[in-house]
This record gives C-alpha cells, sequence and structure tokens, in this order.
C-alpha cells in the first residue's frame, strides 16, 4: 500500500515524459518488486528524493558541492523509510541549506534518475532510485553549509553547465527552462 502512491506519480510522469520509458520502468519494476524500497537497508538500491530549489524569480537554483561524491548535485538524499519521497525531498533539502522557508511548486515529479553510488568502508556499491520534485524558497535565500557540503551555490540555471556536466543536471537545467518559457 505504501508504494501506491509513488506508483501512481510515475505513471502521471510518464503522460508527461515519454521519451523516459525505459528509466520509468526500470523505477516501477524496482518499487513494485521491492516491498522495502524505502529502506537504507535494501543493499541493492532505494528510493531516494531531491529537491531542485529554485529562487523566487525562478532564475537561480541552489546546488551543493556534495561531500562525499565531491560535485555539484542538487540537494537531496535518502527517505529514511518514508514513502511520501515528496516530504523527504523536502526535509533534505531545509536540513542541507538551512532555510525554512522552502515550499513545493508541485505535488507531480518534476525528474527521475537512475545512478550507481561507489562502494564506501562496509557500503557496497548499490543504485539511487532518485525522485525530484521542484521547490520555491519563499522568504531569505540566505542558506547555511551543512556537514554533508563543501559549499552551496545558488547557481543561474542558463549557466548550470559551469559547474557541473552530470547529464542529468543539465536535463534538470532545460526541463526548467522550458517549463519557465511555456509559462511566459
Amino acid at each position: 500500500m505504501h508504494r501506491k502512491k509513488l506508483l501512481a506519480l510515475l505513471e502521471r510522469y510518464r503522460k508527461q515524459n515519454p521519451e523516459e520509458n525505459e528509466v520509468i520502468d526500470r523505477f516501477i519494476h524496482f518499487i513494485s518488486a521491492h516491498p522495502d524500497c524505502f529502506e537504507l537497508s535494501l543493499q541493492e538500491g532505494h528510493i531516494t528524493g531531491s529537491a531542485w530549489v529554485v529562487d523566487r524569480s525562478g532564475a537561480r537554483v541552489l546546488l551543493t558541492h556534495h561531500r562525499r561524491l565531491n560535485k555539484w548535485v542538487q540537494l537531496g538524499g535518502h527517505t529514511d523509510g518514508d514513502s511520501d519521497v515528496g516530504a523527504a525531498a523536502l526535509r533534505e533539502a531545509k536540513e542541507e541549506s538551512g532555510i525554512e522557508g522552502i515550499e513545493p511548486l508541485s505535488n507531480s515529479i518534476f525528474d527521475i534518475d537512475l545512478h550507481s553510488i561507489p562502494a564506501r568502508g562496509d557500503e557496497p556499491a548499490h543504485y539511487h532510485y532518485d525522485v525530484r520534485f521542484a521547490f520555491t524558497v519563499t522568504d531569505s535565500e540566505d542558506y547555511t553549509v551543512s556537514d554533508e557540503s563543501h559549499d552551496l551555490a545558488w547557481v543561474e540555471i542558463e549557466t548550470i553547465a559551469e559547474y557541473t556536466s552530470e547529464e542529468s543536471m543539465l536535463r534538470m537545467g532545460r526541463k526548467w527552462v522550458k517549463k519557465q518559457n511555456k509559462e511566459e
């Protein structure tokens, strides 16, 4: 039962992003096959929640220079067993940025990404089935760098390629620009 909401969100996402059918199918198969898909203890992989946090103008996104991965990425992390992935992404965004005034722009999925996490210590290599939601800052954009990050930065979405060559980050930038252009 706890997986039905995410499965329904993925089917809605499929209707808006049919070009991503292959990865959507992999997500649905993984979630359907693993009742414990939200648990960190599932060693082959788990669902994670990420936050594409934009400023009030919608022109900048808040990125973290992730301490463990040593690269610029969106905020987010493990769901810690929470099947409400959007709520988990919001919690992670607030924890990693110190910004309390963050609100969802939609209850729909903004992006998904399946990526490998390398082995570290006792933790084997595994996959993150990352479900990403779009959020906006509602008041102060002042952030605090947490111990999970080397740094945080507000980055002009049009210049995101100056911070990362990660295709999933560039794809989110393209999706955001396309969304903004539709709304104008």
